[in-house]
């Protein structure tokens, strides 16, 4: 099954957060947090202005984003955990 998100919409994969804390110790599953990372998987096909014209998504596939803790919309997609998020709802592009 495949999705493409609409509009100004975009499909994301958490990204793993690391089990152990940089001094070593190992975080048991209770105590780890939703990661607030992630890879874009699809994007819309823009976000629709006040006038009719279609604007672009700065996201594309690939990117690695952040976003806030609570935003989006969780979907199981083949079994596994994807989120759905407006572009408004990225705070930002990570470049490595």
């Amino acid at each position: 099954m495949q999705i493409r998100p609409l509009f100004d919409r975009v499909l994301v994969k958490r990204l793993d957060e690391p089990t152990q804390t940089a001094s070593g110790l190992f975080l048991p599953e209770s105590a780890k947090e939703k990661p607030v990372q992630g890879e874009v998987l699809a994007v819309g096909n823009g976000r629709v202005s006040d006038d009719g014209n279609v604007i672009d998504l700065t996201v594309k596939v690939g990117n690695k984003v952040m976003f806030g803790k609570y935003a989006g919309t969780e979907i199981k997609v083949q079994g596994e955990e994807r989120l759905i998020l407006r572009e408004e709802d990225i705070l930002g592009i990570i470049e490595d």
